[in-house]
């Protein structure tokens, strides 16, 4: 158990910090569980429209260290190209 002061404190910063990246993080899990259904359906204007709100989830997830910003730009590209590849 931390004796120090300014361990007390980490430890305090640690738990707040732990909980709101696990929000975030799932946020970001259903928004691209949300594209990726309208893909498997074939809906590309759903999918559109899912990848619209899932983008910038994934990008606040990269910007707050949840994932890296290389695993957003991925995950972001190729939901785009599924996306695209859906016909009509």
């Amino acid at each position: 158990m931390a004796t120090h002061k300014s361990a007390e404190k980490r430890i305090r910063q640690t738990t707040r910090r732990t909980a709101v990246n696990r929000i975030r993080a799932s946020r970001m899990r259903s928004a691209v569980k949300a594209v990726e259904a309208a893909i498997v359906a074939g809906d590309k204007k759903a999918a559109r429209a899912a990848f619209v709100l899932a983008q910038p989830e994934l990008q606040r997830g990269a910007r707050y260290g949840v994932i890296t910003s290389s695993a957003a730009a991925r995950k972001t590209s190729r939901l785009s190209a599924r996306i695209k590849s859906l016909k009509g």
